[in-house]
């Protein structure tokens, strides 16, 4: 996932397999400014891009990458075990760039003029979930998530439900939603979203645009365009309806959106 701030650091969510072909790209293109890599967690489906990302292995990049805190590790330990013999030919210690490791803030902190808050989710391991401000709109990244255990969520407020500040009133909410709903009971407490979680979700949070994340690799295209069917069915005249987060999409979100004209989406 790439956010493009104008005339401002890169960021990249997650250094699943698509970073490396925006690596080539970035390889490619003219000019250098600092990339800031931001990481959920570490599970391998979202790491296992990191050594194949072109810019790793260029001594003029700036790279920032930004992860989970543990008690145990620093971040940078952590990683290096993945990229280390057996599991990848090269240390990342001979990466020829300039890397620099941070723990996320328990506090918002600011890359160019986005504004970024992380906040630990329900999801196995050290994970976290991020919203970004920037240019007037507001972007809410969830890919590995369960808001709570179960197929119906209990009436007793929301202060207990995971993600709910993170989320709150975004314009666009990226979440998991894995499973279908006849899938999900088997699969409790794996820290992924049924099709009717991910939208009860963004319903409760109060989100404008819900773009369905983390795709099961067994699903077919015809189970993924019925897991979008039923979402707008459970979306029911809400608003925007729910889609599918598809790989190489572009959406406009906040004031370059407003630029463009009202017949442009407001989504990133």
């Amino acid at each position: 996932m790439e956010i493009r701030l104008p005339d401002e650091p890169l960021l990249i969510l997650d250094a699943g397999t698509g970073i490396r072909e925006l690596g080539v790209e970035l390889a490619g293109s003219p000019g250098r400014r600092p990339i800031h890599l931001v990481l959920t967690h570490l599970h391998l489906d979202h790491l296992e891009g990191l050594g194949f990302f072109v810019p790793l292995w260029q001594p003029e990049t700036d790279l920032h990458i930004w992860g989970p805190p543990s008690k145990r590790e620093p971040l940078r330990s952590r990683i290096a075990r993945f990229l280390a013999p057996p599991f990848f030919p090269v240390l990342l210690a001979d990466a020829p760039s300039h890397i620099t490791f941070h723990d996320v803030p328990h506090e918002p902190w600011t890359i160019g003029t986005a504004t970024i808050t992380a906040q630990p989710v329900l999801h196995p391991g050290p994970t976290v979930g991020y919203r970004v401000e920037a240019e007037g709109g507001v972007l809410v990244y969830l890919p590995d998530h369960e808001p709570y255990l179960g197929g119906q969520r209990p009436d007793i407020g929301t202060d207990w439900i995971s993600g709910f500040d993170l989320a709150r009133d975004a314009d666009v909410l990226m979440h998991d939603a894995q499973f279908t709903e006849a899938e999900y009971p088997a699969k409790v407490g794996w820290g992924h979203s049924s099709v009717a979680q991910a939208v009860e979700f963004a319903r409760v949070t109060g989100v404008e645009r819900l773009l369905l994340f983390h795709h099961d690799p067994l699903h077919a295209e015809e189970q993924l365009d019925a897991i979008e069917a039923r979402a707008c069915e459970l979306w029911d005249g809400y608003g925007q309806p729910p889609t599918l987060a598809v790989e190489g999409s572009e959406h406009v979100l906040g004031t370059a959106a407003s630029a463009k004209g009202p017949e442009t989406e407001r989504v990133w």
